[in-house]
C-alpha cells in the first residue's frame, strides 16, 4: 500500500499532530480490513501500517474491538440533517450520504467483518450495539419531527421505522453483493414515505 503512505505523508504537514495520529490510525486499520480481514488487525500491525506507536494507539483506543468500531464509526458515523420541513429530503439526505460511505472502497467487508466481530462469542456486542444506536439517532430525529408535522402517523414504531430505514442499503451491499445507486436511495425513501405516512 505505498499509494496511501503516500497520501498519508502528503496530507501530513500542517495537521495537528493528534489528528494526524487518529487519522492514520482508522486509516490503517480500514486498509488491514480491507485487505486480509479483521484478523490481521493486531495493535502491531495497525502501528506499522499508520507509522505510530503503540502506546499512542492504547491511549485513544484501549482494545482492539474499540479500534475497528472507531475506524467503522470514521467511514460511516452519525450525521446531522438539519430540519428541512420535508421528511421525504430530510431521508434522502441520510441515505444518500450513506451510500456514498457504502460505495467507497473497503466498506462492504469492513461492515461484514465488524458484524461478524459482534456476532461472535466474547465479540464487542455492547460496543457494536452502542456504535449502532449512535449511527440510527439522526434518522430517528427525523421521523420524530415528521411525526411533530404530520408525516409520519404518531402510532408508528420509530425504532423500527429507522431499521427499516437503514437495512435495506446494507443489505443491497452485503447480501445481494451490488453497490447501491441513486435511483435505489429514491425508491427507498417513497417506500418508507409510503409505509409510515398518514
Amino acid at each position: 500500500m505505498a499509494g496511501a503512505e503516500t497520501q498519508r505523508a502528503e496530507r501530513g504537514p500542517g495537521r495537528p499532530r493528534q489528528e494526524r495520529v487518529t487519522d492514520d490510525t482508522l486509516d490503517a486499520v480500514i486498509e488491514l480490513v480491507t485487505e486480509k480481514g479483521v484478523k490481521a488487525v493486531t495493535m502491531d500491525a495497525v502501528a506499522a501500517r499508520a507509522g505510530v506507536s503503540k502506546p499512542a494507539i492504547y491511549r485513544r483506543w484501549p482494545s482492539k474491538q474499540a479500534l475497528i468500531i472507531a475506524a467503522a464509526e470514521s467511514r460511516i458515523g452519525p450525521l446531522t440533517v438539519p430540519d428541512l420541513g420535508d421528511i421525504r429530503a430530510e431521508l434522502r439526505e441520510v441515505l444518500t450520504a450513506r451510500l456514498t460511505a457504502y460505495r467507497l472502497p473497503g466498506t462492504a467487508r469492513l461492515l461484514t467483518e465488524l458484524m461478524t466481530a459482534a456476532a461472535e462469542a466474547g465479540g464487542p456486542q455492547v460496543a457494536y450495539g452502542d456504535y449502532t444506536e449512535r449511527i440510527m439517532s439522526e434518522t430517528r430525529r427525523i421521523l420524530q419531527r415528521g411525526i411533530a408535522r404530520g408525516e409520519v402517523r404518531p402510532e408508528v414504531d420509530i425504532r423500527s421505522a429507522a431499521t427499516l430505514v437503514a437495512a435495506p442499503l446494507v443489505y443491497r451491499l452485503l447480501a445481494e453483493r451490488e453497490l447501491p445507486n441513486a435511483r435505489f436511495v429514491d425508491d427507498l425513501v417513497d417506500m418508507v414515505v409510503r409505509a409510515v405516512g398518514p
